[in-house]
C-alpha cells in the first residue's frame, strides 16, 4: 500500500496549480460576475495538454493515469470549479467513453482531436423531464437504411455552446425501458442540431451550461457507439468515469475553503488574537482538513482501482457523495469564519457555496448515491461484467509514440 504520488504525478500537479494560479485564480471572480466563460480557458487548457491528460498518446493524449486525471481535476477546482466541470464532460463522460466503447475509426475520428483540444465535446443524456429517471427520457432515435433519424431534448449540458462533438444517448425502442436506449456521437454541424445557454444559474456561473435539440438529425449508423441497447450500460460507465472527476474536484473545493480559511485565521483579529487561536474556529478547520483527507483517501481509492483496470462503481459513488457532501459543509463553515465578509464576494467563498452546491445534484444526486451505498451494503445491487471496460492503464502503451504508417 503505497501512498506517495510519483514523479509524473507531482509534474502533472505542479502544471496544473501554476496554471490555475497565474491564469484563473486572479480573473475567475471578474468572470463569475459576469456570468460568462473566459474564452481564454479552453484553448490554454488544450494548449497545456490538460483536456487530453488521461488518454493514451497514440490517440493524441498526454498518457497519464487516472491517479493524475484525479490530481488535475482537484488542482482545477482549487481554482474554480468551472475548469473541472470541462474535465468531467469533455474527458471523463465522453472522450473516455470513446476510449471505453469506440471502433479504431471512431477513436481516430473523435477521440484524437478531442485529446489534442483541437475539438471540444459534450454529453447529452439529461432531459427537461428525465434527470434521476433515465428511463422517461423521451428523446428518440429511429433506423433507417444506414442511419438513424433523432429527435428530443437534452437539458444542463455542459459546454452545449461550445462543444464540436456530442455524446447523446436516445431510445431506439420506447417500449423496452433502459434496454431500448443506444448511444451517438454527432457533430455540431449536423442539420438539425442546435443549442443555447442556460443563464441565472445559482453556481457554476463562470462556465457554460445549456441545452441542446435535435430535430430530424440524420446520423450515419457509424456514430453509432457500442451496439444498440447498449446506450444505457454505456451512459452509467459514462457516469463512473465522470464521478471520479466530480469527487477530485470537490475534493479541492474542500482544500480551497481550508486554505483560504487558515490564511484569514491568521490574518483576522478579535479580542486581542488571531481568530485562530480560538476553539470553535479550531474545531471548523479541524473538520475541514478531516473532510479534504478522507475525500482524498477516498479518491485515490478510486484511482487506483481505474489504473488496475477494476470495476469501480461503488468506490466512485461513494467519493463523489462523500466528496460532493463535504464540499458544500466545507464552504459554510468558511463562510462562517469569514463572517460578514464571507457574505460578499470581496472573498471566494461565497462562490465556493455557490459552486459546491451544483455538484450535490449533478452526476447522480446524494441521495441517489445513498441508495446505491445502501444496496450495496444490503447485497441488492451487483454488478456485471460489462462487453467493453474500462481499460487499465499501462504506462508502456499508453505513453508510446504512434507507428509511422
Amino acid at each position: 500500500m503505497d501512498f506517495s504520488l510519483n514523479e509524473e504525478h507531482l509534474q502533472a500537479q505542479k502544471m496544473v496549480r501554476d496554471f490555475v494560479a497565474r491564469e484563473v485564480t486572479p480573473v475567475i471572480g471578474e468572470w463569475d460576475r459576469k456570468q460568462e466563460m473566459n474564452p481564454a480557458f479552453l484553448p490554454r487548457m488544450a494548449e497545456l495538454g490538460i483536456l487530453g491528460i488521461s488518454i493514451p498518446v497514440r490517440y493524441g493524449g498526454q498518457g497519464f493515469d487516472y491517479i493524475t486525471l484525479g490530481l488535475v481535476c482537484e488542482e482545477l477546482e482549487r481554482g474554480d470549479t468551472t475548469l473541472r466541470v470541462v474535465m468531467s464532460v469533455h474527458h471523463g463522460l465522453n472522450s473516455q467513453a470513446i476510449l471505453q466503447w469506440g471502433t479504431e475509426e471512431q477513436k481516430q475520428k473523435f477521440l484524437a482531436p478531442q485529446a489534442r483540444g483541437e475539438k471540444y465535446a459534450a454529453f447529452g443524456l439529461t432531459e427537461p423531464d428525465a434527470g434521476s429517471d433515465v428511463a422517461a427520457m423521451r428523446a428518440t432515435a429511429r433506423r433507417v437504411g444506414d442511419k438513424y433519424i433523432l429527435n428530443g431534448e437534452k437539458m444542463w449540458i455542459s459546454l452545449a455552446t461550445k462543444a464540436h462533438h456530442f455524446l447523446v444517448i436516445a431510445k431506439h425502442d420506447t417500449d423496452a425501458g433502459h434496454r431500448g436506449m443506444t448511444a451517438f456521437l454527432l457533430t455540431d454541424d449536423m442539420p438539425g442540431l442546435t443549442s443555447g445557454d442556460i443563464h441565472g444559474k445559482l453556481g457554476v456561473r463562470a462556465g457554460s451550461t445549456g441545452w441542446f435539440k435535435m430535430e430530424d438529425v440524420e446520423v450515419p449508423v457509424e456514430n453509432r457507439l457500442g451496439e444498440e441497447g447498449e446506450g444505457f450500460k454505456i451512459a452509467m460507465s459514462c457516469l463512473d468515469n465522470g464521478r471520479y472527476t466530480v469527487a477530485a474536484g470537490a475534493t479541492g473545493l474542500i482544500r480551497a475553503c481550508l486554505e483560504d480559511s487558515l490564511k484569514y485565521a491568521h490574518e483576522r483579529e478579535t479580542f486581542g488574537s488571531p481568530i485562530g487561536q480560538h476553539q470553535l474556529v479550531k474545531q471548523k478547520l479541524a473538520y475541514m482538513q478531516q473532510w479534504y483527507d478522507n475525500a482524498f483517501l477516498l479518491c485515490a481509492r478510486a484511482g487506483w482501482l481505474k489504473n488496475q483496470g477494476m470495476r469501480n462503481t461503488r468506490e466512485t459513488s461513494m467519493a463523489k457523495w462523500y466528496a460532493t457532501d463535504h464540499s458544500v459543509k466545507a464552504a459554510l463553515e468558511a463562510i462562517q469564519i469569514h463572517g460578514a465578509y464571507g457574505f460578499s464576494d470581496e472573498y471566494p467563498v461565497e462562490r465556493y457555496l455557490r459552486n459546491a452546491k451544483g455538484a450535490v445534484i449533478y452526476e447522480g444526486t446524494s441521495e441517489i448515491h445513498q441508495l446505491m451505498q445502501a444496496d450495496y451494503a444490503l447485497g441488492y445491487r451487483d454488478d456485471k461484467p460489462l462487453r467493453c471496460e474500462m481499460p487499465a492503464y499501462d504506462a508502456d502503451s499508453w505513453q508510446a509514440e504512434p507507428e509511422m504508417a
